[in-house]
C-alpha cells in the first residue's frame, strides 16, 4: 500500500540571504573564495573543529571535514567543493549528510558593491522532521542572514587592519 505524506518529502528545505559589500567583487572573493579554508571558521561561528583534507588549494574536488554545534548537539561531516568560478562564486555539497552551501557575487562592471548571495539547502529531510519544516526553513533563512552579515563585517574589519 501506498501512504500519501502531505508534504514533499524529496524537496528540499532553502534559506537564503543576500548583502551588498562595499568592496570590489575581486576583494569580497578573495576573502570568500580564494582564502575559503582560512575564512570559512571566522564566518560560520557554529564550526568548533575544521580540518581542510587535500591542503588549502581551493578547487573544485577539495575536501574538508568539519565539527558544527547546533542547539548543543555536535554533528560532523565531510563536503567537498563542487564548484568554483573566481569573482563568481564558490558551492560546495556535503559528502556524508545531505546539505550544499553557494555563495554568489554580482557586481556592475567590477564597481563596488558587490552583491553577495547564500543560500543554503538542506537536501533531504528525514519523514519525521518534515512537519517541522516551517521552524527548519526559519532558522535556516536566520542563519543565512547571520551568514552574509558576519561575512560583510569580517571584511570590514580586516580592510581596517
Amino acid at each position: 500500500m501506498h501512504v500519501k505524506f502531505p508534504f514533499d518529502t524529496s524537496k528540499p528545505v532553502v534559506g537564503e540571504a543576500s548583502i551588498d559589500i562595499n568592496k570590489s567583487i575581486h576583494d569580497v572573493f578573495a576573502y570568500i573564495g580564494e582564502h575559503f579554508f582560512d575564512n570559512y571558521p571566522k564566518w560560520a561561528l557554529e564550526v568548533v573543529e575544521f580540518e581542510p583534507l587535500d591542503g588549502k588549494a581551493v578547487v573544485v574536488g577539495a575536501k574538508a571535514k568539519q565539527v558544527r554545534e547546533d542547539n548543543g548537539a555536535k554533528n560532523e561531516s565531510i563536503f567537498e567543493i563542487i564548484d568554483y568560478q573566481p569573482s563568481v562564486k564558490l558551492i560546495f555539497k556535503g559528502l556524508t549528510a545531505p546539505y550544499q552551501h553557494s555563495y554568489l557575487l554580482d557586481s556592475n562592471e567590477q564597481q563596488q558593491p558587490t552583491h553577495l548571495t547564500f543560500r543554503f539547502e538542506l537536501l533531504e529531510l528525514e519523514v519525521f522532521m518534515r512537519p517541522f519544516q516551517k521552524l527548519i526553513r526559519s532558522a535556516i533563512e536566520e542563519g543565512a542572514e547571520n551568514t552574509v552579515e558576519n561575512i560583510k563585517k569580517l571584511i570590514a574589519l580586516e580592510s581596517n587592519e
